[in-house]
């Protein structure tokens, strides 16, 4: 199918795009890295998805998830953006800056949820992908990408790319654990989308973090603009597992590496959030997308980055 004009989502990514996402069993662990270029090109009126995958791992995962040379039409609008085949089929759902995709594999015969978030830098993108045996989690993607445009003939570009290859061999491999013992909070804008997938304003966002033990802690947070609400809750964390423990907001998440997948449940609502937040930097910059669900219906997709100010040491030295 034939366009004049590539959607808003296309001319986002255009480029080439270069990682190491991180590869983690159901469990949560680390088996190892798939290091991945990709590219989306709008041309003669069609769009298509190239990327190309080296599998560094070992284990069962390794053979289900070594595929060369993907390349796949995708019929492109900023409602939706079906993927044709013959390497993914289904479809992805722009918000402005951010993409929900569920779609199948066959190479990988996977089923995937993949959430793609582009920083207000333009060059880099927040990437995670859950893959699904029916209703069941068989392995996880996720990582951070860097944008090139003259990679194959600039060596400088080259060196760039492959130095940040070389940090993400090292982030990657980083969990979602949050403060030890210090307070502090997080503030920042998040873009407000309705199921219609069209901005309706923004969010400003405030966490106060307190450290109550080494694992656990209370958060309240702060929400205003196209959302009003402010809300308390105590979370717990063992390994990779995370637990929301009221009074506010029950439910609980499971962590790959520096992403935290999260379901929400307001006491006494029928509004739940559905969300990932990951640890960008050492910093405890968050990258954050909240789907809000009201009466289980998609009600608003919000997305940002949240910056972290510490503040007092709240767990210390006892004698």
């Amino acid at each position: 199918m034939t366009k004049e004009h590539p959607s808003q989502w296309q001319e986002k990514i255009t480029g080439e795009w270069h990682g190491l996402p991180a590869i983690f069993d159901a469990q949560g662990n680390h088996i190892g890295y798939n290091k991945v270029f990709r590219s989306s090109v709008f041309e003669n009126g069609m769009t298509t998805y190239y990327m190309d995958t080296t599998m560094e791992g070992a284990g069962p995962l390794r053979a289900r998830f070594e595929a060369r040379n993907f390349a796949f039409g995708v019929k492109d609008s900023d409602q939706d953006r079906i993927y044709m085949g013959p390497d993914f089929i289904g479809a992805g759902h722009p918000y402005g800056a951010l993409v929900d995709a569920h779609y199948y594999s066959p190479a990988w015969t996977s089923d995937l949820r993949t959430m793609v978030h582009v920083l207000p830098d333009g060059q880099t993108q927040v990437y995670s992908s859950l893959l699904y045996d029916g209703p069941t989690i068989n392995g996880v993607f996720n990582g951070i990408y860097k944008v090139a445009f003259d990679y194959p003939t600039n060596p400088e570009t080259q060196a760039q790319i492959h130095a940040f290859v070389e940090t993400e061999r090292v982030n990657g491999t980083q969990p979602h654990i949050l403060p030890w013992k210090h307070a502090g909070t997080w503030t920042g804008d998040m873009d407000v989308y309705d199921a219609g997938q069209q901005k309706i304003g923004t969010n400003h966002v405030i966490i106060r973090y307190t450290p109550l033990t080494l694992l656990r802690a209370e958060m309240e947070i702060e929400i205003s603009g196209v959302i009003n609400k402010r809300y308390k809750f105590a979370r717990y964390r063992e390994q990779y597992r995370h637990a929301f423990e009221g009074p506010a907001v029950y439910g609980n998440g499971m962590a790959y590496g520096r992403a935290l997948y999260t379901s929400q449940h307001f006491y006494g609502e029928s509004l739940k959030i559905r969300g990932r937040e990951f640890l960008i930097d050492d910093h405890y910059t968050l990258s954050t997308v909240w789907h809000f669900f009201q009466s289980d219906k998609s009600k608003w997709m919000t997305f940002g980055v949240l910056k972290w100010e510490e503040g007092e040491q709240v767990l210390k030295a006892k004698y």
